[in-house]
């Protein structure tokens, strides 16, 4: 099908609160081989890929469009503390923010995901050549104002909003969702009761708490909870705890400070919280235009659970040998 015909699909499930109606009164051509999303393992149309960088800070809270979100990831910036990506395919909410700038780690992140559309705020000068030979189709302030509006409810640059479907209209080749390694099904055998896991980093701490009423897990940012399920009750299914290598990269802030990398490529040891229990898992990723594959311990492909992901990039020696209860 074109891609014309594929994102109105995708348009028509965003503005559609009930998933059910919105996939009956769209083209059933439009949906992936299997009818379900690879980034979710939910069913949802073929539809492109639009990646936002959003703020994490006190101010910018809570934030607006987490809840419709396939998978969130979970970065380590400067002054220790986190910064976030959104990945939407499945679902378009009406507004995304607070909006804030890319770094270099982004640009690795994204290239398993094809050429997908990519929403920020400003760059380093030195950084906005890389985001230009970068296989994405960036959709900034500059290139598409139109998708962009401030917000009256907090200072800048803590209210700056993206319009999702207005900035597809200005990355009309974004690719569709692909294949990203995740895989979705039963759980594994064995695993730790983990009623909830806190991901420290030195300036900032995430902390996932099972609900089994909502079969989700909850979210609570430096211990105030954020709002990351929609009107379907989306938020996070699965929680991945994925230890990387974090360097000083060449680029640093206006105060100096180091921008850190972080490398989302090789392998390393993981653990993946899903129906309240924490199991520990092994991911590759062999280059960064592949995805990455969780395994058990011996071996076996380990499946997620089927709703939104949530990645924390964190070191590797962060990541308990056993489940306990937060990360270093």
């Amino acid at each position: 099908m074109e891609k014309k015909q594929r994102r109105a699909a995708a348009l028509c499930a965003a503005l559609t609160t009930v998933l059910a109606v919105a996939v009956a009164g769209c083209d059933d051509s439009t949906e992936t081989e299997d009818g379900t999303s690879p980034l979710t393992g939910l069913k949802a149309p073929a539809a492109p890929v639009l990646a936002v960088k959003i703020d994490n800070v006190g101010p910018a809270r809570p934030q607006t469009g987490l809840g419709a979100a396939d998978v969130v990831y979970v970065e380590r910036v400067e002054a220790g503390l986190s910064r976030l990506m959104a990945v939407y395919s499945s679902h378009l909410p009406p507004r995304v923010g607070p909006v804030r700038s890319a770094r270099e780690t982004d640009l690795e992140l994204l290239r398993q995901f094809g050429e997908p559309a990519f929403a920020y705020s400003g760059a380093q000068s030195k950084l906005l050549p890389l985001v230009k030979d970068a296989p994405v189709h960036a959709v900034p302030p500059d290139e598409a104002p139109d998708a962009y509006q401030r917000g009256r409810d907090r200072p800048a640059p803590h209210n700056l909003y993206l319009r999702p479907e207005r900035a597809l209209a200005a990355a009309e080749d974004a690719e569709d969702a692909p294949d990203i390694g995740f895989r979705f099904g039963a759980a594994p055998a064995g695993g730790r009761a983990t009623p909830s896991y806190t991901v420290r980093y030195p300036a900032a701490a995430i902390t996932f708490t099972w609900s089994g009423e909502r079969a989700r897990y909850r979210v609570a940012m430096d211990g105030s909870a954020v709002p990351v399920a929609d009107g379907q009750g989306r938020g996070p299914a699965t929680v991945v705890v994925q230890g990387v290598t974090i360097r000083d990269s060449r680029f640093h802030d206006r105060a100096g400070s180091a921008t850190p990398f972080t490398d989302t490529t090789g392998e390393g040891p993981a653990l993946v919280l899903r129906d309240g229990k924490a199991h520990q898992a092994h991911w590759e990723r062999p280059s960064a235009t592949r995805g990455t594959e969780f395994t058990t311990a011996d071996g076996e492909r380990l499946d997620f659970a089927r709703g939104p992901v949530w990645v924390a990039y964190v070191p590797r020696d962060a990541v308990p040998s056993g489940a306990a209860g937060s990360s270093r």
